[in-house]
């Protein structure tokens, strides 16, 4: 009992050691948590704000209440993951901060707009995700070491379902699952030459120096979101490329000279070296689209009715027509059925499916094959042409073991990883130091034993 009371002793005199600090220092900021030895700067809890606004994360509550609180549960893991020795990789955390730092530039406009924003320079800006990345990985590796690998029975979700009160069970949306069979039209070899002598003459004048990539890819590049920057894609690992791009962007050692054209399923693109850091790298690109005529839809479209016909009189199945037909390389070994990525099954609500797929599915009877339409690719942006076979119509409906059993058997183990977390979090609380400073106590907590009685 004296080794716990001179503990919390020493603590309390580290805590105004800090503020007096921080008094003396004359800065705008505070102390206003201290957890264990680790203080929660009023400064933190600001720039954790700005970074959630700029992710589009939504804060549910206070600020002041929540994001504290974060920052706390954060620390006892990280207290947590130096005891068990839980470390990252430095090149998925550089990853992760070039993902985001190409997101807040493309949310804001530009570098120059996101340093006025935080009122910081880049690097200081990235020295600063850097520091909160980390720390993410590091508490998200702690906490699935803590979880472990949760494994549930078909009985345990049968119990489960059983103890549910029957106003908390959720109502499933209609669903629908759709088969595709998608077709690019045939692009004439002339406009392939056209595109590709247009990008050649735009790398001669690069490397001749009489214009600037950046203007070029402003001016001609039909990649709207890397346009507006001048072609600059920011840093990037190979992995977050296209392996066509990949391989030529990787291959750059001379800034100053354009690449070969290089062909993708976006289309054709030069590639023009910025910056080299370890596995990453920094590049400018102009992307060109062959252009496609009326000529050329129509025969896609044409081409795609004929095979819907041979469906709709019996002549081949669905199944088999995906797998002598379709271009479309996600759905073809799996008979043309789209697979939603949210999920993780081939069930969608109308509202998550293309505009144009969902238009056709919304109107078709299960086992109907629609007519042929145009569309827009959503991955790489190209025109395609489609058609679609309804595979089932699920209504909205309470959830129930026989139709969601997924489902069913995600939320339990959910509530098991919740479980472990929260009584986990509770003992930490009991043993750990805790000092809430006045002004920032009178909160809802999510986890109320932070304040001790």
């Amino acid at each position: 009992m004296r080794f716990l009371l001179n503990k919390w002793f020493l603590l309390s005199l580290f805590l105004v050691l800090i503020q007096s600090l921080t008094a003396q220092k004359n800065v705008v900021d505070e102390v206003i948590w201290v957890v264990g030895e680790e203080p929660i700067l009023l400064s933190e809890v600001e720039n954790q704000i700005l970074q959630m606004q700029y992710q589009g994360e939504k804060i549910e509550g206070d600020p002041k209440c929540v994001i504290p609180e974060q920052i706390a549960i954060q620390k006892l893991f990280l207290h947590q993951a130096k005891i068990d020795s839980v470390v990252v990789s430095e090149s998925s955390v550089n990853a992760e901060v070039d993902r985001r730092i190409n997101y807040f530039i493309g949310q804001i406009g530009s570098r120059e707009k996101l340093e006025e924003y935080f009122n910081k320079t880049m690097p200081q800006i990235r020295a600063e995700l850097m520091n909160t990345v980390r720390d993410q990985m590091i508490v998200q590796q702690m906490q699935q070491k803590l979880i472990g690998d949760i494994q549930v029975t078909p009985e345990d979700v049968r119990k489960y379902y059983k103890s549910l009160n029957p106003d908390s069970i959720p109502i499933v949306p209609a669903t629908v699952e759709v088969q595709t069979i998608t077709q690019y039209p045939v692009i004439p070899q002339a406009e392939i030459d056209r595109v590709k002598e247009q990008l050649r003459n735009f790398a001669n004048r690069v490397d001749s120096g009489k214009v600037d990539f950046a203007t070029l890819a402003m001016l001609y590049s039909e990649d709207p979101k890397s346009a507006s920057h001048g072609g600059e894609l920011g840093f990037m690992g190979r992995g977050q490329l296209v392996p066509e791009f990949a391989n030529v962007a990787f291959s750059l050692t001379n800034p100053k000279k354009v690449s070969r054209v290089v062909q993708t399923e976006f289309g054709y693109h030069i590639i023009q070296l910025i910056a080299k850091q370890g596995d990453r790298v920094d590049v400018r690109h102009i992307l060109l689209k062959p252009r496609i005529t009326p000529e050329e839809e129509n025969a896609v479209l044409h081409k795609l009715d004929s095979i819907a016909n041979l469906v709709r009189d019996k002549k081949m199945t669905f199944d088999e027509a995906v797998m002598h037909f379709s271009m479309d390389k996600n759905t073809v070994m799996n008979n043309g059925l789209m697979m939603n990525p949210a999920t993780g099954t081939s069930k969608f609500e109308l509202q998550q499916l293309p505009p144009e797929i969902a238009k056709e599915a919304n109107k078709l009877s299960v086992g109907e094959v629609s007519n042929a339409f145009l569309m827009i690719n959503p991955e790489n942006n190209r025109e395609e042409g489609a058609i679609v076979r309804v595979k089932n119509k699920i209504p909205s409906h309470k959830a129930n073991l026989s139709d969601d059993y997924q489902l069913i058997k995600s939320m339990l183990e959910a509530k098991e990883r919740t479980d472990i977390i929260t009584h986990w979090i509770e003992k930490r609380q009991k043993d750990t130091y805790i000092y809430i400073a006045p002004g920032w106590r009178n909160c809802h907590f999510q986890y109320p034993g932070w304040i001790k009685h």
